[in-house]
C-alpha cells in the first residue's frame, strides 16, 4: 500500500473484521497509524459521505479494513495494561495492573462495598471499567466500624444500608443564607444544611439521614408531616417521630440478595423486601442483623473472624511502614 494515499481512518476493527467508528475521513495511512494506538484501523477506499454512512449504519463497518497494528511491537497500551495476542492472533490490550508493590495479601474492601479476594483483583476490576475504585479499608466489607482501621484522617461511617466506609469529614460548612437549606434529621436535630448534617454524621461515625425537609415538628402522626413528591412517610413507634422514604414498587431479582431480621422481628428475603412491607404498612423498620430471625451467628464464625483480625492487627505492628504504601501507589 502507498502510505501516502488518502483513505480513512477508523478508531476500531469489529470481531467481524470491518473497521468501526470512523475517526477522520481523507487521511493517509501514514498519519492514521502514527499514534500506535491499538485498534486503529485504516481503509484505502475514497467513497462519498453517503457510502460510508451506508457501511456504518447498515453493513457493520467498512470492508477491507486494514489494522494498523498485528503485533504487539510498540504498542502502548497504557498505566495497567499490557499487550497480548489473543486466540486470532490479534494483538489486544488487556488489564494488568502493577501488583509488586502491594504488601497486605489478605481481601480488601473496595469504594464500591464490594469485597476483593486481594488488591491486585480490585485493580484488575478497576481496569476493566470502573475508574474511580480504590481500597477503603483493608479485610472484608463490614456491617460496623469496629475493626476497621481507616487510612489517614478518614473516619469510618456506617451508612443507612448497614455498610462501613471510610470517609474524610468535612468539618467546615458554609454560612446558610437561607431557611429552605433546614434539614431534619432522623436522630430529631435540626441541621442549617446538608453539609452540616453530612459533617454531624462523620463525626459521630454513624449514618444520621435526613427525615424531611425543613426544621423538626412536634408531629402525633405522619399525617402532621409533609413529604416531598415521591416519599411516602413512616412512623417510628420507637421514637415517636415519622422520616419521609422513598418506596420501591418493585424488588430487582438477584439470587445474591441475603434475608435480613427486621425490628419487627421479622425475616424478610432481603432489605428491600423489608423496605416494602415498611411502605406499605406505614411503619419505619430497621435491620437488626443479617440472616434469619431465628439463626445466630455460629460461634466458631466469631472466633475466626477474631483470628483473622488479631492477626491483621499484628501485621500492621510489625510493618506500620507498610500499612498504606499499597494505597499510595494506586
Amino acid at each position: 500500500f502507498d502510505d501516502r494515499k488518502t483513505g480513512n481512518c477508523w478508531l476500531q476493527q469489529g470481531k467481524n473484521g470491518r473497521c468501526q467508528v470512523l475517526y477522520m475521513p481523507g487521511m493517509s495511512r501514514e498519519e492514521c497509524c502514527r499514534s500506535g494506538r491499538l485498534g486503529t484501523s485504516w481503509t484505502e477506499e475514497d467513497v462519498p459521505n453517503s457510502t460510508l454512512f451506508r457501511w456504518m449504519i447498515f453493513n457493520g463497518g467498512a470492508p477491507n479494513c486494514i489494522p494498523c497494528k498485528e503485533t504487539c511491537d510498540n504498542v502502548d497500551c497504557g498505566p495497567g495494561k499490557k499487550c497480548k495476542m489473543n486466540r486470532r492472533s490479534k494483538p489486544r490490550c488487556v488489564c494488568a495492573p502493577d501488583c509488586s508493590n502491594i504488601t497486605w495479601k489478605g481481601p480488601v474492601c473496595g469504594s464500591d462495598g464490594k469485597t476483593y479476594r486481594d488488591e491486585c483483583a480490585l485493580l484488575k476490576s478497576k481496569c476493566k471499567g470502573h475508574p474511580d475504585l480504590e481500597v477503603q479499608y483493608q479485610g472484608k466489607c463490614k456491617k460496623t466500624c469496629r475493626d476497621v482501621m481507616c487510612p489517614g484522617s478518614s473516619t469510618c461511617v456506617v451508612d443507612q444500608t448497614n455498610n462501613a466506609y471510610c470517609v474524610t469529614c468535612n468539618r467546615i460548612c458554609p454560612e446558610v443564607t437561607s431557611p429552605d437549606q433546614y434539614l431534619c434529621g432522623n436522630d430529631g436535630i435540626v441541621y442549617a444544611s446538608a453539609c452540616h448534617l453530612r459533617r454531624a454524621t462523620c463525626l459521630l461515625g454513624r449514618s444520621i439521614g435526613v427525615a424531611y425537609e425543613g426544621k423538626c415538628i412536634k408531629a402525633k402522626s405522619c399525617d402532621d408531616i409533609q413529604c416531598s413528591v415521591g416519599k411516602k412517610c413512616l412512623w417510628d413507634s420507637k421514637m415517636g417521630r415519622g422520616r419521609c422514604a422513598v418506596c420501591m414498587e418493585t424488588c430487582p431479582e438477584s439470587r445474591s440478595e441475603e434475608a435480613v431480621c427486621a425490628s419487627d422481628n421479622t425475616t424478610y428475603p432481603s432489605e428491600c423486601a423489608m423496605k416494602q412491607a415498611a411502605c406499605s404498612l406505614g411503619v419505619l423498620l430497621e435491620i437488626k442483623h443479617s440472616g434469619s430471625c431465628n439463626c445466630k451467628r455460629n460461634k466458631n464464625e466469631m472466633k475466626r473472624e477474631n483470628k483473622q483480625q488479631q492477626q491483621k492487627k499484628l501485621y500492621l505492628i510489625k510493618n506500620p511502614q507498610n500499612q498504606w504504601k499499597s494505597m499510595n501507589t494506586m
